[in-house]
């Protein structure tokens, strides 16, 4: 079974790239599952019922997100009556929407996505760690593959997630800092990681911001309004193989694609 993930969508440049290079990446990797991190496809920061329905009618499985996820408050009955869009599963007791599910793969075959969100640097959450310790108990007696996503800041919270994980589910996929790493490997016990998957969306850019404003800031210290970037847009992500029988990984792969007619607009 091959699952592919791809990196946090910025904006509309990264939900038009999806929806241009998804089809034949489903196709040339022989792809049961797609899974995309969507917090920041509603202008670069948020998400909408909109853009979120946009990336799944592309052909997207389930999206998740991550810190940015209450951005648009419009998207809170969304997030509660659209069970393809999950946000971090440590989200305190009574949040809207849901921190994990369980999906069906065209041959019918069960695959359990989780969404965590990390600590350091990145506001109030609980403990990803017991978060995951609890929902894999569940998710466990579903199927054998289980994909987590861990949305964090601090590389040394995403390898400790993967290490701790190790053995008890099939992948760790870190996002959040949108570039992509090359440290991809599967953990002794059989769990594919990687500690940034990358992103999908304007490729000269700052994290898919145009650059100018950001580098004012640094300049100055004076905060700016950020907007998404034009221009030549990457579809960053990973490609994981697994065993569905076991749940264990058999490799990850890193995939990097530009898309070669560019999408214009940053909404």
């Amino acid at each position: 079974m091959n699952l592919l993930f791809i990196g946090d969508v910025v904006g509309r440049p990264g939900r038009e790239g999806v929806a241009r290079l998804l089809p034949d990446l489903r196709r040339r990797h022989h792809i049961a599952l797609t899974i995309a991190n969507a917090e920041n496809v509603a202008g670069g920061m948020g998400v909408t019922a909109d853009t979120a329905a946009q990336l799944l009618s592309a052909g997207v499985d389930v999206l998740t997100t991550g810190n940015h996820v209450w951005r648009r408050r419009e998207a809170l009955p969304f997030l509660n009556n659209e069970p393809r869009l999950l946000r971090p599963a440590n989200y305190p007791l009574g949040s809207p929407g849901r921190g994990a599910g369980l999906f069906i793969t065209a041959d019918n075959r069960p695959v359990a996505v989780l969404n965590l969100l990390g600590r350091t640097f990145m506001g109030l959450a609980d403990c990803p760690f017991h978060a995951a310790d609890r929902e894999i108990e569940f998710l466990c007696g579903k199927t054998n593959v289980i994909v987590v996503d861990i949305h964090a800041e601090a590389t040394s919270e995403k390898l400790a997630m993967g290490w701790h994980l190790d053995g008890r589910v099939s992948a760790v996929i870190g996002t959040h800092t949108h570039v992509q790493t090359a440290d991809e490997r599967v953990l002794p016990q059989g769990t594919a990681y990687i500690t940034d998957v990358g992103m999908t969306g304007p490729r000269d850019s700052i994290l898919g911001v145009r650059h100018e404003p950001v580098i004012s800031r640094f300049l100055t210290g004076i905060p700016g309004r950020f907007e998404v970037a034009d221009g030549p847009v990457v579809l960053s992500g990973v490609v994981v193989e697994i065993d569905f029988d076991t749940g264990r990984a058999n490799s990850i792969r890193r995939v990097l694609q530009l898309v070669t007619e560019e999408p214009q607009g940053a909404g």
